[in-house]
Protein backbone atom coordinates (compact mmCIF):
# COMPACT_ATOMS: atom_id res chain seq x y z
CA UNK A 1 0.00 0.00 0.00
CA UNK A 2 1.34 3.43 -0.78
CA UNK A 3 2.53 5.33 2.05
CA UNK A 4 1.43 8.35 1.23
CA UNK A 5 -2.03 7.08 2.11
CA UNK A 6 -2.74 7.97 5.57
CA UNK A 7 -5.69 6.04 6.48
CA UNK A 8 -6.32 4.47 9.78
CA UNK A 9 -8.19 1.91 8.47
CA UNK A 10 -4.51 0.52 7.44
CA UNK A 11 -3.93 -0.21 11.32
CA UNK A 12 -7.51 -1.96 11.83
CA UNK A 13 -8.79 -5.21 11.74
CA UNK A 14 -10.44 -4.01 8.40
CA UNK A 15 -7.92 -5.47 6.15
CA UNK A 16 -5.16 -7.96 5.77
CA UNK A 17 -1.97 -7.39 4.75
CA UNK A 18 -1.88 -5.60 1.37
CA UNK A 19 -0.57 -7.45 -1.40
CA UNK A 20 2.17 -5.17 -4.19
CA UNK A 21 3.47 -5.98 -7.50
CA UNK A 22 6.37 -5.52 -8.75
CA UNK A 23 4.86 -5.34 -12.37
CA UNK A 24 2.24 -3.10 -11.52
CA UNK A 25 3.67 -0.24 -9.08
CA UNK A 26 0.07 1.58 -9.28
CA UNK A 27 -1.90 -1.07 -7.98
CA UNK A 28 -2.26 -2.66 -4.78
CA UNK A 29 -5.08 -5.24 -3.21
CA UNK A 30 -6.64 -5.80 0.17
CA UNK A 31 -8.91 -8.18 1.45
CA UNK A 32 -12.14 -6.97 3.56
CA UNK A 33 -13.21 -8.76 6.54
CA UNK A 34 -16.66 -9.73 6.79
CA UNK A 35 -19.02 -11.53 8.88
CA UNK A 36 -19.22 -15.28 8.12
CA UNK A 37 -16.19 -14.54 5.45
CA UNK A 38 -15.56 -16.60 2.18
CA UNK A 39 -11.91 -17.50 1.75
CA UNK A 40 -11.20 -15.03 -0.57
CA UNK A 41 -8.74 -16.65 -3.52
CA UNK A 42 -5.58 -15.29 -2.86
CA UNK A 43 -2.48 -15.47 -4.66
CA UNK A 44 0.63 -16.72 -3.59
CA UNK A 45 3.10 -13.54 -3.12
CA UNK A 46 6.48 -15.57 -3.52
CA UNK A 47 5.54 -16.26 -7.53
CA UNK A 48 7.68 -13.71 -9.39
CA UNK A 49 3.87 -13.14 -11.04
CA UNK A 50 0.59 -11.69 -9.55
CA UNK A 51 -1.35 -14.16 -12.00
CA UNK A 52 -4.89 -14.58 -10.98
CA UNK A 53 -4.53 -11.78 -8.67
CA UNK A 54 -6.76 -8.28 -8.92
CA UNK A 55 -5.09 -6.61 -12.16
CA UNK A 56 -2.38 -8.85 -13.06
CA UNK A 57 -4.60 -9.60 -16.24
CA UNK A 58 -4.27 -7.28 -18.97
CA UNK A 59 -7.53 -7.22 -20.22
CA UNK A 60 -7.02 -6.90 -23.99
CA UNK A 61 -5.07 -10.48 -23.82
CA UNK A 62 -7.02 -13.39 -25.38
CA UNK A 63 -8.83 -15.13 -22.89
CA UNK A 64 -7.42 -18.89 -22.62
CA UNK A 65 -9.43 -21.94 -24.75
CA UNK A 66 -8.63 -24.21 -22.30
CA UNK A 67 -11.52 -26.62 -21.30
CA UNK A 68 -13.75 -25.20 -18.25
CA UNK A 69 -16.70 -26.32 -15.76
CA UNK A 70 -19.97 -26.57 -17.42
CA UNK A 71 -21.54 -23.42 -16.55
CA UNK A 72 -25.67 -22.73 -16.77
CA UNK A 73 -26.97 -21.14 -20.16
CA UNK A 74 -28.78 -18.96 -18.32
CA UNK A 75 -26.21 -17.05 -16.50
CA UNK A 76 -25.40 -16.66 -13.09
CA UNK A 77 -27.50 -17.61 -10.01
CA UNK A 78 -27.71 -14.76 -7.36
CA UNK A 79 -27.05 -17.36 -4.60
CA UNK A 80 -23.53 -17.53 -6.71
CA UNK A 81 -23.38 -13.68 -7.30
CA UNK A 82 -23.46 -12.81 -3.60
CA UNK A 83 -21.19 -15.47 -3.01
CA UNK A 84 -18.67 -13.97 -5.50
CA UNK A 85 -18.86 -10.29 -4.70
CA UNK A 86 -18.57 -10.56 -0.83
CA UNK A 87 -15.01 -12.88 -1.55
CA UNK A 88 -13.76 -10.65 -4.53
CA UNK A 89 -10.44 -8.56 -3.27
CA UNK A 90 -10.67 -4.96 -3.07
CA UNK A 91 -8.69 -2.91 -5.42
CA UNK A 92 -7.31 -0.18 -4.40
CA UNK A 93 -5.86 2.75 -7.51
CA UNK A 94 -2.82 4.86 -6.49
CA UNK A 95 -1.92 5.75 -9.87
CA UNK A 96 -2.07 10.20 -10.27
CA UNK A 97 -5.02 11.20 -12.12
CA UNK A 98 -4.17 12.55 -15.30
CA UNK A 99 -4.32 16.41 -16.22
CA UNK A 100 -7.43 15.37 -18.42
CA UNK A 101 -8.88 12.53 -16.71
CA UNK A 102 -11.77 10.48 -18.21
CA UNK A 103 -14.96 8.96 -16.55
CA UNK A 104 -16.92 5.91 -17.33
CA UNK A 105 -20.72 5.96 -17.13
CA UNK A 106 -22.77 3.06 -17.37
CA UNK A 107 -26.39 3.75 -17.90
CA UNK A 108 -28.00 6.58 -19.88
CA UNK A 109 -31.06 7.01 -17.68
CA UNK A 110 -31.68 10.57 -16.27
CA UNK A 111 -28.80 9.97 -13.22
CA UNK A 112 -26.51 8.86 -16.01
CA UNK A 113 -27.13 12.04 -17.86
CA UNK A 114 -27.12 14.44 -15.43
CA UNK A 115 -24.01 12.73 -13.93
CA UNK A 116 -22.61 13.50 -17.37
CA UNK A 117 -23.69 17.33 -18.08
CA UNK A 118 -22.62 18.10 -14.79
CA UNK A 119 -18.63 16.67 -15.10
CA UNK A 120 -18.52 18.76 -18.11
CA UNK A 121 -19.51 21.53 -15.94
CA UNK A 122 -16.54 20.85 -14.19
CA UNK A 123 -14.22 19.95 -17.56
CA UNK A 124 -14.48 16.50 -17.17
CA UNK A 125 -14.95 14.26 -20.14
CA UNK A 126 -16.90 11.14 -19.90
CA UNK A 127 -18.61 8.81 -22.08
CA UNK A 128 -21.98 7.52 -21.66
CA UNK A 129 -22.71 3.55 -22.72
CA UNK A 130 -26.21 2.54 -22.57
CA UNK A 131 -28.12 -0.49 -24.16
CA UNK A 132 -31.30 1.46 -25.58
CA UNK A 133 -31.66 0.63 -28.94
CA UNK A 134 -34.11 3.36 -29.91
CA UNK A 135 -32.41 6.03 -27.60
CA UNK A 136 -31.77 7.17 -24.44
CA UNK A 137 -33.16 7.48 -21.45
CA UNK A 138 -33.46 4.39 -19.45
CA UNK A 139 -36.77 4.44 -17.65
CA UNK A 140 -37.59 7.62 -19.47
CA UNK A 141 -39.21 5.62 -22.27
CA UNK A 142 -41.29 6.53 -25.23
CA UNK A 143 -43.16 4.09 -27.81
CA UNK A 144 -43.92 5.44 -30.94
CA UNK A 145 -45.81 3.87 -33.94
CA UNK A 146 -44.96 5.86 -36.71
CA UNK A 147 -47.40 4.67 -39.54
CA UNK A 148 -50.66 4.92 -36.88
CA UNK A 149 -49.49 7.25 -35.78
CA UNK A 150 -49.20 6.17 -32.06
CA UNK A 151 -47.78 7.54 -29.15
CA UNK A 152 -47.32 6.45 -25.74
CA UNK A 153 -44.93 7.35 -22.73
CA UNK A 154 -44.34 3.76 -21.10
CA UNK A 155 -42.18 4.19 -18.09
CA UNK A 156 -42.17 7.87 -16.66
CA UNK A 157 -45.32 9.43 -16.74
CA UNK A 158 -44.94 12.41 -15.36
CA UNK A 159 -42.27 14.83 -13.03
CA UNK A 160 -42.53 17.70 -10.03
CA UNK A 161 -40.08 19.88 -8.71
CA UNK A 162 -39.58 20.80 -5.26
CA UNK A 163 -35.64 21.05 -4.92
CA UNK A 164 -33.65 24.46 -6.30
CA UNK A 165 -31.02 22.49 -7.57
CA UNK A 166 -33.39 20.22 -9.65
CA UNK A 167 -35.48 23.53 -10.66
CA UNK A 168 -32.65 25.39 -12.33
CA UNK A 169 -32.79 22.22 -14.51
CA UNK A 170 -36.01 22.17 -15.54
CA UNK A 171 -36.37 26.03 -16.18
CA UNK A 172 -33.72 25.33 -18.31
CA UNK A 173 -35.65 22.79 -20.08
CA UNK A 174 -38.85 24.83 -20.48
CA UNK A 175 -36.62 27.57 -22.07
CA UNK A 176 -34.95 25.43 -24.71
CA UNK A 177 -38.71 23.80 -25.17
CA UNK A 178 -37.74 20.37 -24.18
CA UNK A 179 -40.66 19.56 -21.07
CA UNK A 180 -43.57 21.63 -20.65
CA UNK A 181 -46.66 21.75 -17.77
CA UNK A 182 -49.18 19.08 -17.57
CA UNK A 183 -52.15 21.24 -17.01
CA UNK A 184 -54.60 18.36 -17.88
CA UNK A 185 -56.63 17.08 -14.58
CA UNK A 186 -55.10 14.30 -12.58
CA UNK A 187 -56.48 12.61 -9.73
CA UNK A 188 -57.19 8.81 -8.01
CA UNK A 189 -59.72 7.01 -9.21
CA UNK A 190 -61.71 4.60 -6.71
CA UNK A 191 -63.12 1.09 -8.83
CA UNK A 192 -66.44 1.68 -9.23
CA UNK A 193 -65.72 5.26 -11.37
CA UNK A 194 -65.44 7.51 -8.03
CA UNK A 195 -62.84 10.12 -9.19
CA UNK A 196 -61.03 12.94 -7.06
CA UNK A 197 -58.82 15.59 -9.05
CA UNK A 198 -55.62 16.83 -7.51
CA UNK A 199 -55.26 20.35 -7.03
CA UNK A 200 -53.29 22.12 -9.95
CA UNK A 201 -50.62 23.01 -7.42
CA UNK A 202 -47.46 21.69 -7.61
CA UNK A 203 -47.23 21.56 -11.14
CA UNK A 204 -46.37 18.66 -13.53
CA UNK A 205 -44.20 18.29 -16.02
CA UNK A 206 -43.68 16.05 -19.08
CA UNK A 207 -41.42 15.42 -22.27
CA UNK A 208 -42.89 17.97 -25.34
CA UNK A 209 -42.75 14.77 -27.03
CA UNK A 210 -42.89 12.64 -24.59
CA UNK A 211 -40.43 11.63 -22.34
CA UNK A 212 -37.75 9.73 -24.46
CA UNK A 213 -36.92 12.67 -26.61
CA UNK A 214 -36.27 14.82 -23.42
CA UNK A 215 -33.52 12.31 -22.54
CA UNK A 216 -32.03 12.13 -25.89
CA UNK A 217 -31.71 16.16 -26.30
CA UNK A 218 -30.28 16.37 -22.69
CA UNK A 219 -26.55 15.90 -23.78
CA UNK A 220 -27.32 17.81 -26.94
CA UNK A 221 -25.57 20.89 -26.15
CA UNK A 222 -22.25 19.18 -24.74
CA UNK A 223 -18.96 18.88 -26.17
CA UNK A 224 -17.02 16.54 -23.26
CA UNK A 225 -19.62 14.02 -23.35
CA UNK A 226 -19.72 10.59 -25.62
CA UNK A 227 -22.33 8.75 -26.25
CA UNK A 228 -22.01 4.96 -27.09
CA UNK A 229 -25.22 2.91 -27.69
CA UNK A 230 -26.36 0.29 -28.15
CA UNK A 231 -23.97 -1.01 -25.67
CA UNK A 232 -24.07 -3.29 -22.54
CA UNK A 233 -20.97 -3.21 -20.40
CA UNK A 234 -19.72 -7.10 -19.25
CA UNK A 235 -16.92 -6.44 -17.65
CA UNK A 236 -14.92 -4.15 -15.77
CA UNK A 237 -11.40 -4.96 -15.11
CA UNK A 238 -8.74 -2.37 -13.49
CA UNK A 239 -5.76 -2.38 -14.73
CA UNK A 240 -2.34 -0.73 -14.49
CA UNK A 241 -4.33 2.42 -12.82
CA UNK A 242 -7.60 2.40 -14.96
CA UNK A 243 -10.82 0.58 -15.42
CA UNK A 244 -10.94 -1.64 -18.89
CA UNK A 245 -14.80 -1.55 -19.90
CA UNK A 246 -15.21 -4.86 -22.51
CA UNK A 247 -18.67 -5.95 -24.09
CA UNK A 248 -18.57 -9.44 -25.04
CA UNK A 249 -14.58 -9.05 -24.98
CA UNK A 250 -14.41 -6.38 -27.47
CA UNK A 251 -12.84 -3.49 -25.73
CA UNK A 252 -15.11 -0.08 -24.65
CA UNK A 253 -12.25 1.86 -23.55
CA UNK A 254 -10.28 3.11 -20.80
CA UNK A 255 -11.33 5.01 -17.69
CA UNK A 256 -9.56 6.35 -14.81
CA UNK A 257 -12.93 6.61 -12.99
CA UNK A 258 -16.51 4.79 -13.46
CA UNK A 259 -20.03 5.56 -12.41
CA UNK A 260 -22.82 2.43 -12.49
CA UNK A 261 -25.91 4.35 -13.25
CA UNK A 262 -28.26 1.20 -13.50
CA UNK A 263 -29.28 -1.29 -11.09
CA UNK A 264 -31.04 -5.08 -11.08
CA UNK A 265 -29.33 -8.19 -11.76
CA UNK A 266 -27.09 -7.07 -14.58
CA UNK A 267 -25.36 -4.81 -12.69
CA UNK A 268 -24.87 -7.32 -9.91
CA UNK A 269 -23.13 -9.29 -12.25
CA UNK A 270 -21.30 -6.81 -13.37
CA UNK A 271 -19.79 -6.16 -9.95
CA UNK A 272 -19.87 -9.35 -8.60
CA UNK A 273 -16.24 -9.80 -9.51
CA UNK A 274 -14.88 -6.43 -10.37
CA UNK A 275 -13.32 -5.40 -7.14
CA UNK A 276 -15.15 -3.38 -5.62
CA UNK A 277 -17.05 -5.69 -3.28
CA UNK A 278 -18.02 -2.78 -0.85
CA UNK A 279 -19.86 -1.27 -3.80
CA UNK A 280 -21.34 -4.33 -4.82
CA UNK A 281 -22.80 -5.29 -1.52
CA UNK A 282 -24.55 -1.64 -1.60
CA UNK A 283 -25.90 -2.28 -4.97
CA UNK A 284 -27.24 -6.36 -4.07
CA UNK A 285 -29.30 -4.88 -0.84
CA UNK A 286 -31.76 -2.92 -3.43
CA UNK A 287 -34.68 -4.30 -3.92
CA UNK A 288 -36.97 -3.78 -6.53
CA UNK A 289 -41.03 -4.02 -8.40
CA UNK A 290 -41.95 -5.30 -11.05
CA UNK A 291 -44.91 -3.78 -13.04
CA UNK A 292 -46.92 -4.94 -15.81
CA UNK A 293 -47.21 -1.53 -18.64
CA UNK A 294 -50.32 -1.95 -21.16
CA UNK A 295 -50.07 0.05 -24.21
CA UNK A 296 -53.14 0.16 -25.93
CA UNK A 297 -54.70 2.05 -28.62
CA UNK A 298 -58.73 2.58 -29.15
CA UNK A 299 -60.66 3.67 -32.14
CA UNK A 300 -63.09 6.35 -29.32
CA UNK A 301 -62.77 7.62 -26.66
CA UNK A 302 -63.15 5.49 -23.63
CA UNK A 303 -67.07 5.64 -21.92
CA UNK A 304 -68.17 6.18 -18.73
CA UNK A 305 -71.53 4.56 -17.32
CA UNK A 306 -73.13 8.21 -17.35
CA UNK A 307 -71.85 7.60 -21.13
CA UNK A 308 -70.51 11.38 -20.78
CA UNK A 309 -69.03 11.86 -24.18
CA UNK A 310 -65.31 11.97 -22.24
CA UNK A 311 -63.47 10.92 -19.38
CA UNK A 312 -62.84 14.14 -16.87
CA UNK A 313 -58.71 13.00 -16.29
CA UNK A 314 -55.90 12.69 -18.58
CA UNK A 315 -54.06 10.27 -15.79
CA UNK A 316 -55.42 8.94 -12.61
CA UNK A 317 -53.89 6.62 -9.36
CA UNK A 318 -56.43 3.78 -9.39
CA UNK A 319 -57.09 2.31 -6.18
CA UNK A 320 -59.18 -0.68 -5.42
CA UNK A 321 -58.16 -2.39 -8.50
CA UNK A 322 -55.21 -4.95 -8.17
CA UNK A 323 -54.63 -5.22 -11.44
CA UNK A 324 -54.61 -1.75 -12.33
CA UNK A 325 -52.29 1.17 -10.29
CA UNK A 326 -52.16 3.94 -13.16
CA UNK A 327 -53.97 4.98 -16.58
CA UNK A 328 -53.57 8.01 -18.64
CA UNK A 329 -54.36 9.10 -22.17
CA UNK A 330 -51.35 9.87 -24.30
CA UNK A 331 -53.30 11.37 -27.22
CA UNK A 332 -54.77 14.33 -24.98
CA UNK A 333 -51.33 14.31 -22.60
CA UNK A 334 -48.82 14.27 -25.58
CA UNK A 335 -50.90 15.42 -28.44
CA UNK A 336 -53.75 17.62 -26.82
CA UNK A 337 -56.11 16.01 -29.24
CA UNK A 338 -59.15 14.58 -28.80
CA UNK A 339 -59.88 12.78 -32.46
CA UNK A 340 -58.25 10.04 -33.67
CA UNK A 341 -57.30 6.74 -32.14
CA UNK A 342 -57.10 7.16 -28.29
CA UNK A 343 -53.48 5.46 -26.73
CA UNK A 344 -53.51 4.48 -23.15
CA UNK A 345 -51.05 3.84 -20.85
CA UNK A 346 -51.96 1.35 -17.88
CA UNK A 347 -50.04 0.54 -15.41
CA UNK A 348 -50.59 -2.75 -12.94
CA UNK A 349 -49.79 -2.73 -9.19
CA UNK A 350 -46.47 -3.92 -7.24
CA UNK A 351 -48.41 -7.23 -6.27
CA UNK A 352 -49.80 -7.89 -9.37
CA UNK A 353 -46.21 -7.57 -10.98
CA UNK A 354 -44.86 -9.88 -8.77
CA UNK A 355 -47.60 -12.76 -8.83
CA UNK A 356 -47.42 -12.75 -12.41
CA UNK A 357 -43.71 -12.25 -12.83
CA UNK A 358 -41.64 -13.90 -15.59
CA UNK A 359 -38.49 -13.47 -17.53
CA UNK A 360 -39.18 -10.11 -18.84
CA UNK A 361 -36.92 -10.98 -22.32
CA UNK A 362 -39.40 -14.10 -22.88
CA UNK A 363 -42.56 -13.38 -21.98
CA UNK A 364 -44.57 -16.94 -22.81
CA UNK A 365 -47.62 -15.74 -24.76
CA UNK A 366 -50.23 -17.77 -21.91
CA UNK A 367 -48.65 -15.07 -19.62
CA UNK A 368 -48.77 -12.05 -22.11
CA UNK A 369 -52.91 -13.12 -22.49
CA UNK A 370 -53.70 -13.40 -19.11
CA UNK A 371 -51.94 -10.26 -18.19
CA UNK A 372 -53.58 -8.05 -21.01
CA UNK A 373 -57.04 -9.52 -20.00
CA UNK A 374 -56.82 -9.08 -16.38
CA UNK A 375 -55.55 -5.54 -17.41
CA UNK A 376 -58.66 -4.48 -18.94
CA UNK A 377 -60.96 -6.44 -16.72
CA UNK A 378 -59.39 -4.03 -14.43
CA UNK A 379 -59.71 -1.31 -16.46
CA UNK A 380 -63.58 -1.71 -16.47
CA UNK A 381 -63.89 -2.20 -12.93
CA UNK A 382 -61.97 1.14 -12.44
CA UNK A 383 -64.42 2.96 -14.56
CA UNK A 384 -67.33 1.39 -13.31
CA UNK A 385 -68.15 -0.46 -16.37
CA UNK A 386 -70.17 -3.61 -16.79
CA UNK A 387 -67.90 -6.54 -17.40
CA UNK A 388 -66.63 -7.07 -21.25
CA UNK A 389 -68.22 -3.44 -21.76
CA UNK A 390 -64.97 -2.04 -22.69
CA UNK A 391 -63.91 -1.56 -26.37
CA UNK A 392 -61.57 -4.08 -28.00
CA UNK A 393 -58.45 -1.61 -28.28
CA UNK A 394 -57.04 -2.23 -32.27
CA UNK A 395 -53.50 -2.17 -30.91
CA UNK A 396 -52.09 -3.42 -27.81
CA UNK A 397 -48.17 -3.82 -26.28
CA UNK A 398 -47.29 -5.77 -23.18
CA UNK A 399 -44.04 -5.25 -21.34
CA UNK A 400 -42.56 -6.12 -18.20
CA UNK A 401 -40.47 -3.89 -16.28
CA UNK A 402 -39.16 -6.30 -14.35
CA UNK A 403 -37.24 -4.13 -12.17
CA UNK A 404 -39.05 -1.34 -12.31
CA UNK A 405 -39.00 0.55 -9.36
CA UNK A 406 -37.05 0.88 -5.92
CA UNK A 407 -39.06 -0.46 -2.51
CA UNK A 408 -35.92 0.36 -0.36
CA UNK A 409 -33.23 3.28 -0.03
CA UNK A 410 -30.54 4.25 1.82
CA UNK A 411 -31.34 7.77 1.76
CA UNK A 412 -28.30 9.13 0.49
CA UNK A 413 -27.70 10.98 -2.69
CA UNK A 414 -24.82 9.24 -4.26
CA UNK A 415 -22.11 6.33 -3.28
CA UNK A 416 -18.59 6.38 -4.03
CA UNK A 417 -15.81 4.17 -3.41
CA UNK A 418 -12.40 6.53 -3.84
CA UNK A 419 -10.28 3.50 -3.40
CA UNK A 420 -11.67 1.64 -6.31
CA UNK A 421 -12.50 5.03 -8.18
CA UNK A 422 -16.08 4.24 -8.80
CA UNK A 423 -19.68 5.52 -7.95
CA UNK A 424 -23.12 4.43 -8.41
CA UNK A 425 -26.08 7.16 -8.65
CA UNK A 426 -29.79 6.54 -9.32
CA UNK A 427 -33.29 7.81 -8.22
CA UNK A 428 -33.12 4.67 -5.72
CA UNK A 429 -30.55 5.80 -3.51
CA UNK A 430 -33.07 9.18 -2.56
CA UNK A 431 -36.58 7.29 -3.72
CA UNK A 432 -38.23 7.21 -6.67
CA UNK A 433 -38.90 9.43 -9.02
CA UNK A 434 -37.06 11.42 -11.75
CA UNK A 435 -36.12 14.53 -9.54
CA UNK A 436 -34.05 12.16 -6.93
CA UNK A 437 -32.79 10.68 -10.31
CA UNK A 438 -31.58 14.11 -11.49
CA UNK A 439 -30.15 14.50 -8.06
CA UNK A 440 -28.03 11.64 -7.36
CA UNK A 441 -26.32 11.77 -10.77
CA UNK A 442 -25.72 15.88 -9.97
CA UNK A 443 -24.43 14.88 -6.58
CA UNK A 444 -22.25 12.07 -7.77
CA UNK A 445 -20.75 14.21 -10.76
CA UNK A 446 -19.28 16.74 -8.00
CA UNK A 447 -18.20 14.45 -5.88
CA UNK A 448 -15.92 12.64 -8.44
CA UNK A 449 -14.84 16.35 -9.85
CA UNK A 450 -13.62 17.22 -6.11
CA UNK A 451 -11.67 13.93 -5.65
CA UNK A 452 -10.33 14.56 -9.13
CA UNK A 453 -9.09 18.37 -7.82
CA UNK A 454 -7.28 16.84 -5.02
CA UNK A 455 -5.74 14.41 -7.39
CA UNK A 456 -7.33 11.43 -6.41
CA UNK A 457 -6.30 10.49 -2.85
CA UNK A 458 -6.16 6.97 -1.78
CA UNK A 459 -7.96 8.45 1.84
CA UNK A 460 -11.54 7.51 2.72
CA UNK A 461 -12.02 11.34 3.26
CA UNK A 462 -14.38 11.46 0.34
CA UNK A 463 -16.30 8.07 0.74
CA UNK A 464 -20.05 8.11 0.43
CA UNK A 465 -22.69 5.40 1.63
CA UNK A 466 -20.41 2.39 1.63
CA UNK A 467 -21.95 1.94 4.73
CA UNK A 468 -25.41 3.35 4.79
CA UNK A 469 -28.31 1.26 6.38
CA UNK A 470 -31.75 0.79 4.07
CA UNK A 471 -34.93 1.82 4.55
CA UNK A 472 -38.57 1.05 3.38
CA UNK A 473 -39.72 3.35 0.73
CA UNK A 474 -42.94 4.69 0.53
CA UNK A 475 -44.94 5.88 -2.65
CA UNK A 476 -47.12 5.06 -5.73
CA UNK A 477 -46.69 2.05 -7.25
CA UNK A 478 -45.43 3.98 -10.01
CA UNK A 479 -43.05 6.22 -8.17
CA UNK A 480 -42.54 9.32 -6.01
CA UNK A 481 -44.51 12.73 -7.03
CA UNK A 482 -42.74 14.87 -4.49
CA UNK A 483 -45.10 17.84 -3.45
CA UNK A 484 -47.77 15.96 -4.75
CA UNK A 485 -50.24 15.14 -2.45
CA UNK A 486 -52.97 11.82 -1.81
CA UNK A 487 -56.67 12.23 -2.14
CA UNK A 488 -56.68 11.74 2.15
CA UNK A 489 -54.73 14.98 2.33
CA UNK A 490 -56.60 17.01 0.23
CA UNK A 491 -59.78 18.70 1.68
CA UNK A 492 -62.33 20.16 0.02
CA UNK A 493 -61.58 18.87 -3.71
CA UNK A 494 -65.25 17.87 -4.62
CA UNK A 495 -65.75 13.99 -6.32
CA UNK A 496 -67.15 12.99 -9.60
CA UNK A 497 -68.62 9.99 -10.37
CA UNK A 498 -68.48 8.34 -13.30
CA UNK A 499 -71.37 6.24 -12.61
CA UNK A 500 -74.73 6.50 -11.63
Amino acid sequence: MNSACNNPLLSSSFLHQPLKSSRFPNVSIFFPIISNPITPNRCNPIKSSIKGCMESRNPTQRRSTSPRKFKPRYGTSRRSTIKKSLSQEQVNFTKPIPDDPVVGIIGGGMSGLTCALYLEKRGIRSTVFDTGIHGLGGRMGTRMIDHQPLIFDHAAQFFTVTNPKFAELVDDWLKRGLVREWKGTIGELEVGGHFVPFPSSPPKYIGVNGMRPLADSLLSQTSLVNVVRPCWVSALEPFNGTWHLSEKQKPCGQFDAIVIAHNGKCANRLLAASGLPLIAKQMKRLELSSIWALLAAFEDPLPTALNASSLPFEGAFVKGVESVSWMANNTKKLLASDSGPQCWTFFSTATFGKQNKVPQESIPNATAEKVKEAMLEGVEKALGLSKSSLQKPFYTKLQLWGAALPTNTPGIPCIFDPRGRAGICGDWLLGSSLEAAALSGIALADQIADYFEQGGPCSDEFAVGLHDEYKPLEGHDIGQFPGLESVDQITNVPALTLTT
